[in-house]
C-alpha cells in the first residue's frame, strides 16, 4: 500500500478594516470584562442617531473580494486601484498579493496559517501600518503540523532571521530557459559559460539537439521568432495554462495552470470565481480550455488521485539509527482517477465519480528512509500498523520540512509504502514539486536529524488521540487519509531517530 501527497498553492487572507476593531471568534475565551461605566442619560432635547450594526453591516459583503494569480489582468489591477482608494475594504486573496503589486498602508492584515517561510510572514505583515501608521498583523493558526508546531515553540519564529534561499542553479529545467533568453539578447560566447555554472556545456548540447539554440564559432543563436522568454513560466506551472471559459457568454473569467487544472477544473468540478459558483462541463487540455456553466450545487468536490515513485539513482546515502536516508533522484508519475462529491452542510459523501485524465510525469530529486526488515519485525510484533504509520510519518514530515528549507508544503510532496519496489524496504519519501529539482529536499537531507526530531515532537504535542489535521491528516492527501496511524507513527519515528548501538 503506497500513500502520496502532491502540491498546490498556499492561501493567505488580508482585510483593511478602517477604524474597527477585530470581533473574536465564537470559540476564543475572552479576559474578564472591566467594570463598566455608566454615563447619564443625553438631556430630552438631545436627539441621538446612530447607525445600527446590522445597518453597517449589509454593506460589507460587497465591500470585500477575492483577489489570486490566475484572474485576468486587467481584473486585477482595477481590484488593486478599488483597494487603495478605498472601494474595497478587504480582500482575501492568495499569496498573489505578496510582491510585485503596489498595495500598502492597510490596516489590517489576517494571514490564514503559516504561509510557509518567515520571509514570507513579514512580507505579507508589512502590507500593513506603512509610513509610520498603526496597524494590526494577526497570525491564524490553521489544522498543520507546521502550525501546531509554532504555536508551541514560538521561539522558532520570533526573533530569528530569514531563511536563506534554497535553489538549485544547475537544473537543467530551469537553466534551460535562462540560456536560451540570454542567447536572444546577445550570443552566447564560451567565456560566457562560467557565469551559469558547470552544467552549462551539457545543458548547452541538448539545447542544440532540440533546435531551439545554434551552435556557430562565434557562439550560440536563438533560432526562433518566439520570445525566448516565454520557456520560462514565472508561475511555476510547467506548461501552458488553462483559460476558463464560460460556456454559454464566451467571457474569459481566468487562467489555471496546467499542472493545477487536473485537480481544479476537471470535468464536474466546482469552480469559484468572484463570489460566483460554476460548474465545469469540460476539460479539454488539447485545446486548453475548461468550459464552465454558473451552478447552484449543495455539494464541493475533491479530486483523488493515486502517485507512483520510482528511483532513478541514489546520490548521497548515510546511517540515520538503524535505518539509512537517501538523497537522490526520482520520477514521480500521478494521475487523478477520480472525484469525491460531498454535500457542503455535512460533510456527507454523495459520491466518488471517476475521471479519465492522463497521468503526469514528474522527474525531480527527493530525499527519502529506509528501515531494514529486523526494525520492522519488532515493530510488526508489537502491533503497529507498518503502512498507517509510514504514511502518517510522511504527511507531518511534509508539514515540517518548511520549518528547514525555504518552501511550504504545496511546494513538496510525499510517498509512503511498506515495501517499495526499488529499495525493498519500507521506505518515506518526501519530494520537490518542481521539475529538476529546487534543492529543497537537500535541505532536508542535510537536516534531517532535526527535522525528523521536529515531525516527532510535533505529533506528539497534538493532544488528539488519533490523528487530526493539526499532526498527521493532509489537506492534499490523495488517498483521503487513509491509512493513518498516529501512535504507528510515534513508534516509527521513535525507532528512526534511536542510535543504532542503542537496543
Amino acid at each position: 500500500m503506497a500513500a502520496a501527497c502532491s502540491s498546490r498553492e498556499s492561501v493567505t487572507v488580508r482585510l483593511s478594516l478602517p477604524d474597527e476593531q477585530p470581533t473574536p471568534d465564537a470559540d476564543t475565551p475572552l479576559p474578564a470584562d472591566p467594570p463598566i461605566p455608566h454615563p447619564a442619560p443625553p438631556p430630552d432635547d438631545e436627539a441621538t442617531a446612530l447607525p445600527s450594526l446590522d445597518d453597517e453591516a449589509t454593506a460589507l459583503p460587497d465591500r470585500v473580494a477575492a483577489y489570486r494569480a490566475g484572474y485576468l489582468a486587467e481584473d486585477r489591477r482595477l481590484l488593486e486601484k478599488a483597494l487603495r482608494s478605498g472601494t474595497l475594504m478587504g480582500l482575501a486573496t492568495t499569496n498573489a498579493l505578496e510582491l510585485g503589486v503596489d498595495v500598502s498602508g492597510l490596516d489590517a492584515v489576517l494571514i490564514a496559517g503559516w504561509p510557509g517561510t518567515r520571509a514570507s510572514l513579514w512580507q505579507q505583515a508589512g502590507r500593513a501600518g506603512r509610513d509610520g501608521q498603526d496597524a494590526l498583523a494577526v497570525l491564524i493558526a490553521r489544522d498543520d503540523p507546521l502550525d501546531t508546531y509554532l504555536v508551541h515553540h514560538p521561539e522558532a519564529l520570533f526573533g530569528r532571521p530569514v531563511e536563506a534561499i534554497v535553489l538549485d542553479p544547475d537544473n537543467p529545467y530551469v537553466l534551460g530557459p535562462h540560456l536560451c533568453a540570454a542567447a536572444a539578447e546577445i550570443p552566447l560566447t564560451h567565456a560566457d559559460l562560467p557565469i551559469f555554472g558547470d552544467t552549462t556545456q551539457d545543458v548547452l548540447t541538448e539545447l542544440v539537439k532540440d533546435g531551439l539554440l545554434r551552435q556557430r564559432a562565434a557562439g550560440w543563436f536563438w533560432t526562433h521568432r518566439e520570445r525566448a522568454t516565454n520557456l520560462a513560466d514565472i508561475r511555476g506551472g510547467g506548461g501552458a495554462p488553462i483559460q476558463v471559459v464560460e460556456s454559454a457568454t464566451g467571457r474569459l473569467l481566468g487562467t489555471v495552470d496546467e499542472a493545477s487544472a487536473h485537480t481544479s477544473v476537471h470535468t464536474g468540478a466546482i469552480y469559484l470565481h468572484q463570489g460566483e459558483t460554476f460548474l465545469v462541463e469540460e476539460l479539454d487540455l488539447d485545446a486548453g480550455v475548461a468550459l464552465v456553466g454558473s451552478a447552484e450545487p449543495d455539494y464541493s468536490t475533491f479530486a483523488r488521485d493515486i502517485t507512483e515513485i520510482s528511483v532513478l539513482r541514489s546520490l548521497r546515502s548515510t546511517p540515520l539509527g538503524p535505518g539509512t536516508l537517501h538523497f537522490g533522484e526520482v520520477e514521480v508519475t500521478r494521475q487523478v482517477v477520480s472525484y469525491l462529491r460531498r454535500r457542503v452542510q455535512s460533510g456527507e459523501l454523495l459520491g466518488d465519480e471517476p475521471l479519465d485524465l492522463p497521468p503526469r510525469t514528474l522527474r525531480t530529486r527527493a530525499v527519502w528512509w529506509t528501515l531494514p526488515s529486523g526494525p520492522i519485525a519488532d515493530l510488526a510484533e508489537e502491533g503497529v500498523d507498518l503502512g498507517g504509520a509510514a504514511h502518517a510519518a510522511e504527511h507531518a514530515s511534509i508539514g515540517l520540512l518548511p520549518l528547514f528549507a525555504t518552501c511550504d508544503r504545496w511546494d513538496i510532496g510525499g510517498v509512503s509504502t511498506e515495501l517499495h519496489a526499488d529499495t525493498g524496504l519500507l521506505t518515506v519519501f518526501v519530494y520537490d514539486g518542481h521539475e529538476g529539482g529546487a534543492g529543497i529536499a537537500e535541505r532536508g537531507y542535510a537536516r534531517a536529524s532535526d527535522w525528523l526530531t521536529a515531525t516527532r515532537e510535533a505529533i506528539a504535542s497534538c493532544e488528539c488521540e488519533r490523528g487530526c489535521p493539526s499532526c498527521i491528516q493532509s489537506p492534499k492527501c490523495g488517498n483521503g487519509n487513509e491509512p493513518l496511524s498516529k501512535s504507528g507513527a510515534l513508534r516509527l519515528l521513535d525507532t528512526l531517530l534511536r542510535p543504532h548501538s542503542q537496543p
